[in-house]
């Protein structure tokens, strides 16, 4: 744990009692301030009182006289759609409104720190799609050298509930714009952007806000380097505006798409090779073609990103390749969960919006693909492009039968998970690959994207073994 510093004997409260909030209130404990908590979910306040924790309904007349800060859990809105009451009251009251992360920054540098030869470092990943990728591939590279590290944030543990850092160590954060919005502190060593594409505007009132929630970890007193995806048009605006000239070598520029040049420092994949380019040299150069762990263009993204920020920490571009090779992907994105009669099966739960499913499909041919769930804004604009590989599609979901009739590719309504593997493993042939890359969210069916991931791998091997 990271005991919260700075607020020794102040009055903390903490709205939301989930993961984070949890632990946010057991740090702040942990430092010695005094912890009010609340959840509208009974369990949760039950889960709380259980540690100790004192629950005061923070919706109550008076509940925050004398507080010192509202922390906030990622999943509470505090500005759009609307504000949550207690965050609305905390605003109109003058309380500081912050969460985990905020902590996390304002706490993770101590004095044991002066004893130490190489002082920690944090990498923080942001982004629409890959970010959960890129930052177990940057942990995964670290581990392979040898190097301390720890992953928490978005994936893995809480940020508070990490161990102290020690000499040399690396903390690598995955963070989403829920979290980047709100944190009222920011200092990554190493700040990373992938991409971004439309994704919880609601939340965020448009794609402006989106966009702005995800530059402010690059605002809020800026990180030493900055590796920046620029296939997008706002992924250029954030490299110009954090550069000082093209040679400028504290933005590192990546792409899946275009082949970079100038005299600053690019890091690019085109026709299955990543290429590293510095001062108008060329000075690493890695296959991405032969490593099972990363497939396709959106991974070849992740490998520029994973690379450009190990490369920012001074790692070497053969131990980077080395490390690639023994990468075994994450659970839930492109992962083969089985291959029989020349059939692979491939989950891709978390492709849940049209982009990432989008780039999921551009990875393979002959693609009998699993789609459907609960559908977002936008609806299925941008997919149809995608579809030139699929050879059929099998359709799941409460609406299954809408979402099936925005397809341009043969689709057949299954309604459940079980119904489309088997359906879709009947049909394959030798060559084809069975892809689950919904689309679309998991909650008409499933609590998160895991349980659906999980419901696949359990219904292919039900099919295989039957």
């Amino acid at each position: 744990m990271i005991p919260v510093q700075g607020l020794e004997g102040a009055r903390v409260a903490v709205l939301g009692l989930g993961r984070s909030g949890l632990s946010a209130a057991r740090a702040l404990q942990a430092g010695g301030a005094k912890v009010s908590c609340w959840d509208d979910d009974p369990a949760a306040r039950a889960r709380a009182e259980r540690e100790g924790f004192a629950c005061v309904d923070l919706n109550s007349p008076g509940a925050l006289d004398k507080i010192t800060r509202l922390i906030v859990s990622p999943g509470i809105p505090h500005l759009y759609p609307a504000p949550n009451p207690v965050v609305a009251s905390a605003l109109t009251a003058g309380v500081p409104v912050d969460n985990d992360i905020g902590l996390f920054f304002q706490s993770f540098a101590t004095l044991a720190w002066d004893h130490y030869d190489v002082a920690p470092r944090v990498v923080a990943v942001t982004g629409s799609n890959g970010k959960s990728t890129t930052s177990a591939l940057i942990h995964h590279i670290l581990e392979h050298v040898g190097r301390p590290c720890q992953l928490a944030g978005n994936i893995g543990r809480g940020v508070l509930d990490l161990d102290p850092a020690v000499d040399g160590e690396v903390v690598v954060l995955e963070l989403s714009s829920y979290q980047t919005e709100l944190a009222r502190a920011l200092t990554p060593d190493v700040a990373v952007f992938t991409n971004l594409s439309p994704d919880h505007l609601d939340r965020h009132a448009g794609m402006g806000g989106y966009y702005a929630a995800k530059r402010r970890l690059f605002s809020e007193g800026g990180p030493d380097r900055a590796v920046i995806g620029v296939d997008e048009a706002e992924g250029r605006f954030l490299a110009g505006q954090m550069s000082e000239g093209p040679s400028d070598d504290r933005v590192i520029r990546i792409s899946a798409e275009t082949k970079l040049s100038g005299p600053g420092w690019q890091v690019f994949a085109r026709k299955g090779f990543l290429s590293e380019y510095r001062r108008g040299k060329q000075v690493g150069s890695i296959d991405l073609r032969s490593i099972q762990g990363l497939p396709g263009a959106h991974n070849h993204q992740n490998a520029c990103a994973a690379y450009a920020a190990c490369r920012a920490l001074g790692l070497a571009p053969r131990v980077i390749e080395a490390a690639f090779h023994s990468f075994g992907g994450l659970p839930h994105r492109s992962q083969t969960v089985a291959e029989a009669h020349g059939v692979r099966y491939v989950n891709d739960s978390k492709a849940t919006n049209v982009d990432s499913a989008a780039k999921a499909l551009a990875a393979f041919r002959n693609i009998r693909w699993i789609c459907g769930g609960l559908e977002k804004e936008g609806g299925l604009k941008g997919l149809a492009e995608a579809q030139g590989s699929v050879r059929k599609a099998y359709v799941i979901g409460r609406e299954a039968a809408h979402f099936a009739m925005q397809l341009t590719t043969e689709a057949e309504v299954c309604g459940t998970m079980e119904k489309a593997v088997a359906r879709a493993a009947a049909e394959a042939e030798e060559g084809d690959v069975v892809l689950l890359a919904p689309a679309a969210a998991s909650f008409d069916q499933y609590d998160n994207f895991e349980r659906r991931g999980e419901d696949f791998v359990a219904q292919v091997q039900k099919v295989l073994a039957e």
